[in-house]
């Protein structure tokens, strides 16, 4: 069986000393880019994992981070994995601790945590008192990533509702002058932010609405509206809260006889692993929650690291996927 992988073998391959790679994948040191990326590299190609528990030894740091969540309605998985991949990137482990109560109680949880002496650092997705950035001591950075509100709902860049505007004009392109939104749930920022992006984007293109609609996060939400139209509702395309209502939209257009896309374009929001296999497949929006996690993590590791964190890592908005579901209307 080979070896464990050293530091010795990673300088050996990139052509540099040990102590490069220490300060080039520590983000120590005045190392150039070209021989930090080229460390990386090596690192990357040999499957090199710093040992963590001979660095806590030699330098007292842990390699640790705490990542923070509280009891979100959806599973965070894509957003945690994207967290975790880069840190893992940077030589450290990721660890994570579902905290359940009001802001308080998570911000004491967080507080003593960042006290234990065995992270780091913190990384909170979940809302946290102002007390907390003093309350944690010096030696550990600390910081809140705004993708929750104080209901768990998401908030911040997984709450952009900017990708609405694009989903609408590029419908009106392809001819749909009728609309109607089965929105989500009243008081969640998603939510309320796609429904004030649908109404200006309809009111400013001069198209039609039939309403705004549903307000659930659920198949029967979008099956109900669809039950609810006129006959003459069609052609239509439909603004779906997320990927489930519009499974529901397509069963309700099914029961009235109406095909999608001929009669009915219908998109969803979210890119459920299902969506890409639906008959007909679902145009959708994929927010990158993955790249949310990863963004957050990296923040973090800047600022342990005392660097600036740049303004081209900030959040982009979600990406659309067209698929089957869209088309220009039936004539």
């Amino acid at each position: 069986m080979p070896g464990r992988v050293t530091s010795r073998d990673v300088a050996r391959l990139a052509g540099v000393t040990q102590a490069t790679v220490s300060y080039a994948l520590s983000g120590k040191g005045s190392i150039s880019a070209e021989t930090r990326e080229r460390v990386k590299a090596a690192a990357e190609v040999l499957g090199y994992q710093p040992n963590l528990a001979a660095r806590a030894m030699r330098t007292r740091k842990t390699g640790r981070i705490a990542v923070v969540m509280g009891i979100p309605i959806y599973n965070p998985v894509s957003m945690l994995a994207g967290a975790g991949a880069a840190a893992k990137a940077e030589g450290f482990a990721m660890e994570v601790h579902s905290v359940d109560g009001d802001v308080n109680e998570r911000s004491a949880r967080i507080v003593e945590l960042a006290g234990s002496g065995q992270y780091e650092a913190v990384l909170s997705f979940v809302p946290t008192s102002p007390m907390v950035p003093g309350a944690v001591p010096g030696d550990v950075s600390f910081l809140t990533a705004a993708s929750f509100d104080e209901q768990m709902h998401a908030a911040g860049e997984l709450a952009d509702a900017g990708p609405v505007e694009a989903l609408i004009e590029e419908l009106v392109a392809l001819g749909h002058r009728r609309f109607l939104h089965v929105a989500g749930e009243r008081g969640f920022a998603s939510a309320d932010g796609r429904v004030r992006v649908y109404t200006s984007t309809v009111a400013r293109l001069g198209v039609e609405s039939l309403g705004v609609v549903g307000h659930a996060w659920t198949g029967d939400a979008g099956a109900d509206a669809m039950r609810a139209l006129p006959d003459d509702a069609p052609p239509l395309a439909i603004i779906a809260a997320n990927d489930l209502v519009a499974i529901g939209v397509m069963r309700g257009a099914a029961e009235r006889g109406w095909s999608v896309p001929g009669d009915v374009s219908v998109t969803g929001w979210d890119n459920y692993d299902v969506s890409p296999f639906l008959w007909p497949s679902l145009t959708t929006v994929d927010n990158d929650r993955a790249g949310a996690g990863s963004r957050a993590m990296r923040r973090l590791i800047a600022d342990m690291r005392g660097q600036d964190w740049p303004e081209t890592e900030e959040s982009t908005p979600g990406r659309i996927i067209w698929r089957e579901s869209t088309a220009p209307p039936r004539a």
